[in-house]
């Protein structure tokens, strides 16, 4: 019998198994594709990623990142993209007993593979969210320094352009620009719907770009990237068996579609209260922790029920807030006093059908509409 079983060699899989085997843990990690390289753009707030991460998993960071909403605010807050191999190999998984194959049945203390039944003392779900409900779409094109710097003007990278794109396509529903260095050489070039249900699809999303960027600079882009994911994990991490752990158990930010800071440093906690035979679910979801959960759920909704005006107002003032206070939001994943304090000053603020949105949302209303709002 395993010690534990983790189930899905993603980033945050990798990252667990990483951290469970520094302990001297037996780990046993099923995934079907376990070498499959990983093609999304991972980034994160430099703040955020832990000190055993070895600095040259980064390829690149900016300094600050600009929100255009649509006067530019320049936010002072490090931003950070992984070079992928670089992070694959840092999350180092010799060890491991590697099991290719898909869990068909993950259950508290046993896996069925194709191949027969895993018993283990804990498995932990790292396989990613469901699917169902809310999404994240995304399409982008990869270019060069040169071709990307009249989109970035003087910003070193662009977190929100949210100016709408013309001509208007008449769908109603915003959508934004996000433009960050990939390398010392390239740049992604994204157009992003933060969230809906249902999103807007990524053949709408890769028209917009057209419009936005012109089809001469998309045409000449060395690669594109496709990207769409459920914004819903598991509904009550803490108390779902077995435990979920990554974007599935809780750790991607419902407002943002944000999980990899989060589940890096989530690593440790983890693995820290399995070789001290504590409840690591209890250990990852402290009173404080579970209350942010729920108001970013919240804050999930208040999205969705924005239309697109709202948004783009909604995200303007955003921007203005101090950044401690959106450093609280964003990732003070235990942080309810800063959570609390950033929804109050953004309640203050917004104009007053965005205000009737958020209290809905925090009410626990789905919104009138289904549209996408993001």
């Amino acid at each position: 019998m395993t010690d534990v079983v983790v189930v899905g060699a993603g980033p945050a899989g990798r990252a667990l198994t990483h951290r469970l085997l520094q302990r001297g843990v037996e780990v046993t990690l099923v995934d079907p594709h376990p070498t499959r390289p990983w093609r999304p753009t991972y980034a994160c707030w430099a703040d955020e990623i832990p000190a055993w991460i070895p600095r040259d998993t980064v390829s690149a960071q900016t300094d600050s990142v600009e929100i255009r909403a649509p006067d530019s605010v320049r936010i002072q807050r490090g931003y950070a993209v992984f070079d992928n191999p670089g992070l694959r190999r840092a999350l180092d998984v010799d060890g491991a007993r590697i099991v290719p194959e898909t869990a068909q049945v993950v259950a508290d203390d046993h896996v069925i593979t194709g191949s027969g039944t895993i018993r283990t003392a804990r498995v932990v779900d790292a396989r990613g969210t469901t699917g169902r409900g809310p999404r994240q779409t995304a399409w982008g094109v990869v270019v060069s320094h040169e071709q990307a710097r009249p989109i970035l003007r003087e910003a070193d990278a662009v977190l929100m352009d949210w100016d709408p794109v013309t001509p208007d396509d008449g769908l109603h529903i915003a959508s934004f620009l996000y433009a960050v260095p990939l390398d010392d050489e390239r740049f992604l070039l994204e157009e992003t719907c933060l969230a809906g249900d249902p999103p807007l699809s990524i053949a709408q999303l890769r028209s917009r770009l057209e419009r936005r960027l012109g089809r001469p600079l998309v045409a000449a882009a060395v690669d594109t990237e496709s990207v769409s994911f459920a914004l819903h994990g598991t509904p009550t991490p803490w108390q779902t068996r077995p435990q979920p752990f990554g974007s599935r158990g809780g750790l991607l930010h419902p407002a943002t579609g944000y999980s990899i800071g989060a589940s890096l440093t989530a690593a440790d906690v983890v693995a820290d209260a399995v070789a001290a035979d504590r409840d690591p679910q209890s250990a990852l979801w402290p009173t404080q922790a579970r209350a942010v959960y729920r108001l970013r759920s919240a804050g999930l909704r208040a999205v969705l029920g924005l239309d697109a005006q709202q948004t783009r107002r909604f995200f303007a003032t955003f921007a203005r807030l101090p950044v401690e206070r959106q450093r609280a939001y964003l990732t003070g994943r235990d942080d309810l006093t800063g959570t609390l304090s950033a929804m109050a000053t953004m309640f203050a603020h917004v104009d007053h059908a965005t205000r009737l949105s958020l209290v809905r949302a925090m009410a626990g209303r789905r919104p009138v509409s289904d549209a996408v709002r993001g």
